[in-house]
């Protein structure tokens, strides 16, 4: 019953939008912290890649992706992940940059640390917590990301139960007055991504001090 293919999609959309984030999230974090920490010809390369994504509609690039290497689970997750990768690689590198020239950077350097190991034990675990927060708002661009490709054909293949597919089957049956076929899925995506937004204003309340009461 619809219930029960919500439900069952719920763990497709969820699963895909976790791999998704996670994915753009590890390359993001890394690319964004080396090419803060070191400029130079690294942040122009970094920053010519970023542009390059960033230049076209990131759902028609999705689109385009998804299209290219045929739409299965794993190609839509690299296609999310290609198109979140600039935000990640954005706000590291301007975390990073922020933090050059504070004191326990300057010390951990008169202390004979590494590049790397400042990096790795001191900056990167710095930029982690407000990182958190855009990793749960694109947690739901990611889900609506998924469910539109599969809403116009570009995703998950039927019969997979995915609340895009199964809003897209419903519309049909809009006029003739069974609403519950594209209304629940319809309705569980919307909740979902209002929770991961509600959730990121949490965590960003949380860790700026400057909203703390």
């Amino acid at each position: 019953d619809v219930l029960s293919r919500v439900i069952v999609a719920a763990r497709i959309d969820l699963g895909i939008a976790v791999l998704a984030v996670g994915l753009s999230f590890c390359i993001g974090l890394f690319a964004g912290a080396i090419a803060g920490y070191y400029g130079g010809w690294i942040d122009r390369i970094v920053g010519r890649i970023v542009d390059t994504i960033m230049a076209f509609p990131l759902f028609v690039l999705a689109m385009g992706i998804v299209s290219a290497l045929g739409n299965t689970v794993w190609n839509i997750v690299i296609a999310t992940a290609i198109i979140n990768v600039p935000f990640y690689i954005r706000f590291a590198r301007a975390e990073i940059n922020a933090r050059l020239e504070l004191g326990y950077v300057s010390a951990a350097r008169l202390n004979g640390n590494s590049n790397i190991s400042i990096l790795t034990r001191h900056l990167i675990p710095n930029i982690l917590p407000p990182m958190m927060v855009q990793v749960s708002l694109n947690m739901g661009w990611a889900i609506l990301n998924a469910a539109g490709l599969s809403f116009i054909g570009l995703g998950v293949r039927p019969p997979t139960p995915e609340w895009g597919i199964m809003v897209s089957e419903g519309a049909n049956y809009i006029f003739s007055g069974e609403w519950w076929v594209f209304f629940f899925p319809g309705f569980a995506l919307v909740l979902s991504v209002f929770c991961f937004n509600l959730l990121g204003d949490g965590l960003r309340d949380l860790t700026d001090p400057r909203r703390r009461t």
